[in-house]
């Protein structure tokens, strides 16, 4: 059923260094916690028994940016939490990546008003974007996985 199946009488694995190392990002990936609105308790609820985020690697959420590799930015952003999401960022070790979780994330949603940033892609980079108003927890990990594909076809020399 594992690999012994699969290799037969020859014992041996190929494969590149680019492989190994970017199938270990993905499943070894520490999201920060960076809840700002109702989205959080969508991303809450993703982590929880129901969905268990667990199987993909995340098993705890990180408070310390300094210990993630992952930003997941759930709710909207207002222009007075832009620069310490921006410290925050700036903290991560690299490869880090961002998700934008949700309309107000991805291009400010409902508010147009002078207090929220129209979409947190001016502030930080954005990896992958998950709409809705807030997107289900389906709808996370779906932006996770959709986040694995873009992080299994990196090059090495992209982050040295």
């Amino acid at each position: 059923m594992g690999v012994e199946s699969k290799l037969g009488n020859f014992g041996v694995v190929t494969t590149t260094l680019e492989q190994v190392v970017n199938w270990s990002r993905t499943r070894a990936m520490w999201p920060m916690l960076f809840g700002l609105a109702c989205c959080a308790i969508e991303m809450m609820a993703a982590q929880a028994s129901d969905y268990d985020m667990s199987r993909f690697g995340m098993e705890l959420m990180r408070a310390s940016p300094r210990q993630s590799d992952l930003m997941i930015v759930a709710g909207r952003v207002s222009r007075k939490m832009a620069p310490v999401l921006r410290r925050l960022y700036d903290q991560m070790p690299d490869p880090k990546w961002v998700l934008a979780m949700g309309d107000c994330c991805s291009c400010g949603g409902i508010f147009n008003n002078y207090a929220i940033v129209p979409g947190v892609d001016e502030i930080v980079p954005v990896d992958v974007y998950v709409a809705g108003c807030p997107p289900r927890p389906e709808g996370l990990i779906h932006g996770v996985l959709t986040l694995y594909e873009k992080v299994t076809s990196e090059k090495i020399d992209h982050w040295s």
